[in-house]
């Protein structure tokens, strides 16, 4: 068998396994699902992508044809929106505006391909609430799949694939050539009532799926891949969004899996735009940074997360609440529970001394406050560290409260202890034993689960 044969079967190994973890969660796991918040909109209005020349033979560039399509659905306007059907093949393109009230679904076979030639992406204004692109100053190069003031959008079908081929962007970045910010996959920006489901997203150049100003969104039976050298390739990173809903997916990329956040430093605090809501359960994966993350860019605060059913392996930090002097903005009310980790570096990490700064203007005194943290039910093996907690001297976290939680190292060493400094709350059944600074509370001000 050749080498290239051996990376397939293990990579077709490897998903198998997670898919099968991930059935398991699914029959066992609390029925709560995502449905109520965006309802599945069927349509009567259908057409294909062959009706205006597509090709699918993975060489001919589909821009036209995808471009005369979607203005068909956008100017004609039929009654319940309309299906835009990609048949099984290869679709070259370059990167797309969706428009209101459609369905992009990619049929079994099907995958929509992104050009490799970097010419083609066009630059578009930073976001308000980061000030300049995350990477570079000024603009950013726009995401593959772009969707803006848009309601009713589902992107659906039979697991067909979106291909970013990011490996030219990763190159660059390592090669420190790029000129301005690296395209996210799929951005849907101040936008509502957005369904994403039963899709592959493989090989980002940045961020895989940015919702950003948005509400109202559903994110649940996705795979995304990239190698765990991809940098920057986040799975699913809700940005200054609410009542997001993520569960029942696969994700296994370069940098963390799912990561909220709410704008960038002195941008951030003058956006004032929080991510609230968000819900993220049933998802398997492994990276080398974190699995469930909030941060680092949390400057219009961060309110009401519940993450729960999370299975990670192989990862840098299981759980990793992040932010940085100069960030300011408040988070709170963040519940985690029902994790599984295992061959993980740091078990779980909250930290304000974490992320990079836009520009030399950061207030040094906006300080980010974290408070009211649940984490409880988690279980690991292959742990090095089970846990950090670091605090500022002048805003220490506040009610932070660990339960019932079980973090082995390997049978060869055991985990080094916990770290602590500038923090208050309480733990119980914890093990290895939490650090001082976590006593048990009275239970009227830190309830234990």
């Amino acid at each position: 068998m050749s080498p290239r044969c051996v990376c397939q079967t293990l990579a077709y190994l490897t998903l198998s396994l997670a898919l099968a973890v991930l059935n398991c969660h699914l029959a066992t796991a609390e029925a709560a699902t995502c449905s109520g918040i965006v309802p599945m909109v069927y349509r009567n209005d259908k057409i294909s992508i062959t009706d205006f020349g597509g090709v699918g033979d993975g060489k001919t560039m589909n821009t036209k044809a995808f471009g005369e399509a979607i203005y068909r659905i956008k100017h004609l306007r039929r009654r319940g929106g309309t299906l835009l059907y990609i048949p099984p093949g290869v679709y070259l393109r370059q990167s797309f505006n969706l428009t209101s009230h459609m369905t992009l679904y990619l049929a079994s076979g099907a995958v929509i391909k992104a050009t490799q030639n970097t010419a083609d992406w066009p630059l578009i204004d930073p976001l308000p609430s980061y000030g300049r692109g995350r990477e570079r100053p000024g603009g950013r190069y726009m995401s593959f799949i772009q969707g803006e003031g848009l309601r009713d959008v589902i992107i659906t079908g039979e697991n067909g694939t979106i291909d970013g081929q990011g490996g030219v962007w990763w190159d660059m970045w390592r090669r420190r050539t790029l000129q301005f910010t690296r395209p996210n996959l799929l951005e849907f920006k101040d936008s509502r009532r957005i369904i994403i489901s039963n899709v592959i997203f493989k090989n980002s150049p940045f961020w895989n799926i940015h919702p950003v100003y948005c509400s109202k969104v559903v994110i649940r039976h996705v795979t995304i891949l990239a190698p765990p050298s991809s940098p920057n390739t986040d799975g699913i990173d809700p940005d200054s969004s609410s009542h997001v809903c993520i569960e029942d997916s696969y994700i296994s990329t370069g940098d963390d899996l799912v990561a909220v956040k709410s704008g960038w430093d002195e941008y951030g605090i003058k956006y004032n735009r929080p991510s609230t809501d968000i819900t993220i359960r049933r998802l398997v994966g492994s990276s080398p940074f974190a699995g469930i993350a909030v941060g680092s860019e949390t400057s219009g605060g961060v309110y009401n997360v519940l993450a729960e059913h999370i299975t990670l392996n192989t990862m840098g930090v299981g759980i990793h609440l992040k932010t940085n002097i100069g960030r300011g903005g408040i988070i709170k009310n963040i519940t985690i529970s029902n994790v599984y980790m295992a061959n993980v570096h740091k078990g779980i990490k909250i930290a304000a001394d974490v992320g990079d700064h836009p520009d030399e203007n950061y207030n040094p005194n906006a300080l980010p406050v974290l408070k009211h943290v649940r984490i409880h039910n988690v279980r690991g093996k292959k742990v090095q560290q089970a846990g950090l907690i670091h605090g500022l001297k002048n805003s220490p976290f506040t009610d932070i409260c660990l339960s019932d939680i079980n973090l082995r190292g390997s049978t060869r060493r055991r985990n080094a202890p916990w770290q602590c400094s500038y923090v208050s709350g309480g733990a119980i059944l914890v093990r290895p034993s939490p650090c001082a600074d976590l006593i048990r509370s009275g239970s009227g001000s830190c309830p234990i689960h």
